[in-house]
């Protein structure tokens, strides 16, 4: 298109659409070779495209952020070419775990068979599987014995223990490993110059320092810093204090001080307002703890690894994280009776 034509409709919403897609996903990989780290990993799953026929259920266990998510559905794409998005449900499990979704969405996807010319079977994707009820497996255990001809099933975990032994011994395991911090900042490094973005190489590294090797945890932070203009310290420093994990903190910290209803607000907010899932939560409030005046506290700890069991029994998150502030309210003023 020339400088002096005038864009169409469809132009201008592809310039708007790039613009303002998040980097997260304007830059996530669409092919497994564009997959940077988790060679290993790569290459196994480069045989099964070679024969799409042969591949056996899939369970991607590691780190959030690792990648496991991404090359899935790359792995989807690429077996199923232009019919991928017709022919895969993705599903979060840690938001849609209990036992009906299994029955009612995943067995009707799971339960159509298509013989289209290329299309070898259906995939299941099933994001954080290790946060389904042990029930919501034991049906899913089911289904994939039942729907084998037409159906493949890819599980992602952050802790395949978590993940009923049944399962686990019907599917081909692959290990994501963390990612190291010289290919996370010349990753970074690579957006940054794309975007025309000015920055530091030293706060590319505090980023990843900040997100422990978290890919999508430091794209977001990457895309907050760039908007305070320089990628420096300082920009990377402002946005770390407000990230989600230093809010939780914040939680934490107004419940040991004897607030429960102020940290129960707040934590309210973080669910419902922005979004942070309830595992997210409690994985934040256990890293806050250790790191603050209770990290020897054994009640302490025995609250979060109950709440945390809790939450992966399916029980309600509200009043499972209610009751966990309430505890910590409870010991945070018992303790400072004890120093008067």
């Amino acid at each position: 298109m020339s400088k002096k034509s005038i864009p169409s409709d469809d132009d201008e919403k592809v310039i708007t659409d790039s613009e303002h897609l998040m980097w997260v996903e304007k830059y996530r990989p669409q092919s497994l070779s564009e997959v940077f780290n988790q060679k290993e990993v790569i290459s196994r799953l480069e045989a099964i495209v070679a024969r799409p026929n042969e591949m056996p259920h899939l369970l991607f266990a590691g780190p959030p952020g690792t990648g496991k998510t991404t090359v899935a559905l790359c792995l989807a794409r690429e077996i199923m070419k232009e019919y991928w998005r017709e022919y895969t449900l993705e599903l979060n499990a840690s938001n849609e775990r209990g036992i009906d979704t299994v029955r009612m969405r995943i067995k009707n996807f799971a339960s159509y068979a298509d013989r289209r010319e290329g299309v070898p079977f259906r995939i299941v994707l099933l994001d954080e599987s290790d946060s389904m009820t042990n029930d919501a497996q034991t049906a899913l255990r089911r289904i994939m014995e039942e729907s084998s001809k037409t159906t493949r099933f890819i599980l992602t975990a952050n802790y395949s223990s978590n993940i009923i032994e049944p399962i686990q011994s019907r599917c081909a395991v692959f290990r994501f490993s963390p990612l190291r911090q010289e290919d996370v900042v010349n990753y970074l490094e690579g957006i940054c110059k794309k975007e025309g973005v000015r920055y530091e190489r030293n706060a590319l590294s505090l980023i990843y320092q900040s997100t422990e090797g978290d890919m999508r945890h430091a794209l977001n932070m990457l895309q907050s810093a760039s908007t305070l203009g320089e990628i420096d310290s300082a920009s990377v420093n402002r946005v770390t204090g407000i990230s989600g994990k230093s809010k939780v903190a914040g939680v934490i910290d107004t419940a040991f001080a004897g607030d429960f209803l102020g940290a129960r607000n707040k934590m309210i907010e973080l669910l419902q307002v922005s979004g942070m899932s309830e595992h997210d939560f409690i994985k934040y409030a256990n890293e806050a703890l250790s790191k603050s005046d209770y990290a020897s506290s054994i009640e302490a700890i025995q609250a979060t690894a109950e709440a945390d069991y809790r939450l992966m029994m399916g029980s309600n998150p509200d009043i499972q994280l209610s009751a966990y502030l309430a505890q910590l309210a409870k010991l945070g003023k018992q303790m400072e009776r004890s120093k008067k």
